[in-house]
């Protein structure tokens, strides 16, 4: 089936499912609740479109932080400092944080997602006016396109809304409803928010048993920009992507690993296959089409679909792991 063909049929299935709702006698009320969430993924994902492939860091983080706090300049620091690196940066495109990130970036690599609240939340200085800024309705679209559009997430100190997405993206991490990225939450110098989370999922969750100890594996915690930088950079150094083709979890890399990392990989991390080894291959005839990678190396292997903080590390030894010389 072509492309084309392929995207036909989903447009078919929007179709069919809208037709649904007039016989399902949905109300006015529901209806303009979808109606209203589609239009704004549809803008928004058309504004992202253009960018699909730049590497792009959402970053989280209060509204309330005043320009001559350590965090904000902090998140200045972040932001001009990864920009140097050809990241992107995506925040809630409001004050506090999300400016200072957009402040270092820079307006030509930066994007936002600002919410639409009833006290008027205006877009910052920086990305105010742009055709990269988004103004949605809902946390729910909102929060999706954050999420599905990054590469890395990043969280400084915030409220009820940074805490909950923060952990809104480490629980999709943890369950694997989202392809594994890099996540640092950041204090200031000195600063002790997120070791205060960190007490609390020590004593409580994993004292109380409702996380596993290699969940921890899924986030970085440090109050160094430099730090954070090197995280989200070392990240993808051999490591570009995964997918799932039919039972098999693909990794995408750009350089094959040597046959003792190999050997090291089947000894180390066999607790998270459900059968077979960890292989070598090249591209997948059932891969969907990716261009960019289609040379790239394979590794293959019947991934248990539970243990995404051990899985966190294989990555993480596949970029530090000795790979065979290309030329």
């Amino acid at each position: 089936m072509t492309e084309g063909n392929r995207t036909s049929d989903l447009i078919a299935d929007i179709h069919d499912a809208a037709d649904k709702f007039q016989r399902d006698g949905s109300t006015r009320g529901d209806l303009k609740l979808v109606s209203r969430a589609l239009r704004e993924l549809r803008y928004a994902l058309k504004v992202f479109q253009p960018f699909r492939r730049n590497l792009k860091v959402t970053v989280f983080g209060s509204a309330r932080t005043k320009p001559e706090a350590l965090a904000y300049q902090q998140a200045v620091d972040f932001g001009a400092k990864i920009a140097e690196l050809d990241w992107m940066v995506i925040t809630g495109a409001a004050a506090g944080i999300m400016e200072a990130g957009h402040e270092g970036a820079g307006r030509e690599k930066s994007l936002g997602l600002n919410i639409l609240l009833p006290f008027e939340q205006e877009a910052n200085p920086v990305i105010d006016g742009d055709p990269k800024l988004v103004h949605m309705k809902y946390f729910f679209t909102r929060k999706l396109m954050f999420v599905k559009e990054c590469q890395a997430v990043v969280c400084f100190a915030g409220g009820f809304g940074t805490l909950d997405e923060a952990l809104e993206v480490l629980t999709l991490l943890q369950t694997g409803k989202r392809e594994l990225v890099p996540v640092v939450l950041i204090d200031e110098p000195g600063g002790s928010y997120w070791k205060n989370f960190q007490r609390f999922v020590d004593d409580s969750l994993l004292a109380g048993g409702m996380i596993s100890p290699q969940d921890i594996n899924l986030y970085l915690l440090t109050d160094s920009v430099d730090e954070a930088v090197e995280e989200l950079a070392t990240f993808y150094k051999n490591y570009h992507s995964m997918r799932y083709v039919k039972h098999q979890l693909v990794f995408r890399l750009k350089a094959a690993p040597t046959a003792a990392a190999i050997s090291t990989i089947n000894n180390e991390f066999r607790d998270i296959l459900v059968s077979g080894d960890f292989e070598l291959s090249d591209r997948l005839a059932d891969e969907n089409d990716d261009p960019e990678t289609d040379h790239f190396a394979r590794l293959v292997f019947h991934f248990d679909r539970r243990n995404h903080g051990r899985l966190r590390c294989l990555i993480d030894f596949l970029n530090r792991c000795p790979v065979v010389d290309a030329s």
